[in-house]
């Protein structure tokens, strides 16, 4: 079949990536999505209103680098300050999905997926 994925097997599975408040971080790490590796990289980031754009923005490129995450949450108003790598990037894998926080509901208006979708579906 022309066109189809195919997604190599990784030993010992795929990891979820959150990038996040401390609240929606933390919401995934006690079921114990968080994993920290020997080169102590980590498959979450806990953002603040002080951490600044470029951490963001680096903690993004190094999770969509990673050949271990099959997916990255990223709560909605944090990808809303990094839109611009957000619509930039075109890769399958790991697939990113904005989800709301506690704070901060869900608008799918201003998901770049949810968009890519529904232009697909020609709904939109």
């Amino acid at each position: 079949m022309a066109g189809k994925l195919k997604i190599k097997n990784r030993e010992g599975g795929f990891l979820i990536g959150v990038i996040g408040d401390e609240d929606t971080v933390t919401g995934f790490l006690l079921p114990g999505v968080g994993q920290v590796d020997s080169k102590r990289n980590k498959n979450y980031f806990v953002v603040s209103s002080k951490t600044p754009i470029t951490e963001i923005e680096n903690a993004f490129r190094a999770m969509t680098t990673r050949d271990d995450l099959a997916v990255i949450l990223i709560t909605q108003h944090i990808a809303e300050e990094i839109r611009h790598l957000i619509k930039d990037y075109d890769k399958l894998i790991p697939t990113i999905l904005e989800i709301p926080s506690k704070d901060h509901p869900y608008d799918k208006e201003k998901d770049t997926v949810m968009q890519k979708v529904l232009r697909m579906r020609g709904t939109q």
